[in-house]
């Protein structure tokens, strides 16, 4: 059967406020906020419409509020061409909006509030949708939607990328074990592939065993390890200037996927991936600064 579409991205859409304070105060204390900004986030979205800026076919299954269609976030996706026919719409609910509080040494901490996604915990697996891609990214979203989804991907031999995020601590040990067995990437940064190691209780090789063929861990400015069999690739970061951090990570997967659903190399895949998340921490927000492919293409050419 022929896929209509390359990538659907199962998670959040949310509303983000990025907010910059010079240091997280102590419990009982308070701080200024340097700046406050309101941007169109949520990691799954962030995937599918980066993806899409990059010349990915790319569905998005999200919960969001009753009037969410009439917003202009819903614009921009429907002007990337992104397939929200599987959004999952909750009326008299507020969309997904996400606090990420960043200070002046980029380290960041994030309040989520969840409204309409509390949906997700009693939605059924978006199974047309998942039958008309080529593979599913599973983002940071619902710990048992993500598994039913993944069961429903594997049955259908797909791809499957996983990248929890900050929503790791969300899963339990058995639940993350399940998702990962039906993992064929599994994305995370260097702290959260160390809490996943720690929680199975394995290395990288006991965890490839568990399922996924592929590792992809981030390291920030130090760049990127891909994990394959017996090899290990190392990447440089394609180093900015950064204004905000918020949604490197989600960029690169983009990024990444963009590349090795082509056919693409697991080196080439990360360097252009790397290319990708350095524009958008040009800018504020998660979709300010979304490079086109030849954007992205011609600054991994300059660098690499």
């Amino acid at each position: 059967m022929a896929k209509n579409r390359d990538l659907l991205s199962i998670g959040h859409s949310a509303l983000d406020y990025i907010i910059r304070v010079p240091e997280f105060p102590k419990a009982n204390f308070s701080a200024p906020i340097n700046d406050m900004k309101t941007f169109n986030g949520g990691a799954a979205a962030n995937v599918a419409l980066v993806g899409a800026n990059l010349g990915l076919k790319t569905s998005l299954v999200s919960a969001v509020g009753g009037d969410f269609k009439k917003s202009n976030y819903y614009e921009i996706m429907e002007s990337l061409d992104v397939d929200t026919d599987s959004l999952i719409i909750v009326p008299g609910e507020t969309s997904p909006t996400a606090f990420v509080l960043t200070d002046e040494n980029d380290d960041q901490i994030s309040y989520f509030y969840w409204g309409a996604a509390k949906e997700f915990a009693s939605s059924k697996v978006p199974k047309n949708a998942i039958s008309n891609v080529q593979a599913v990214h599973l983002a940071t979203g619902d710990p048992h939607f993500n598994w039913k989804c993944s069961e429903e991907a594997k049955r259908q031999e797909l791809l499957v990328s996983f990248d929890p995020g900050q929503d790791l601590g969300m899963y339990d040990t058995d639940k993350l074990r399940d998702v990962i067995t039906n993992t064929t990437i599994l994305f995370g940064n260097h702290y959260e592939i160390e809490r996943i190691l720690e929680s199975l209780e394995v290395d990288l090789d006991g965890l490839r065993e568990i399922g996924p063929k592929i590792i992809v861990k981030t390291c920030g400015a130090n760049g990127s390890e891909i994990y394959s069999n017996n090899d290990k690739i190392k990447v440089d970061a394609i180093v900015r200037e950064a204004v905000d951090p918020t949604g490197a990570g989600d960029s690169y997967r983009a990024g990444f996927l963009s590349r090795f659903l082509n056919g693409e190399s697991l080196e080439q895949s990360a360097k252009f991936a790397s290319s990708v998340s350095s524009f958008i921490v040009e800018e504020q927000g998660c979709q300010t600064n979304m490079p086109t492919f030849d954007d992205a293409f011609d600054r991994m050419s300059e660098f690499y």
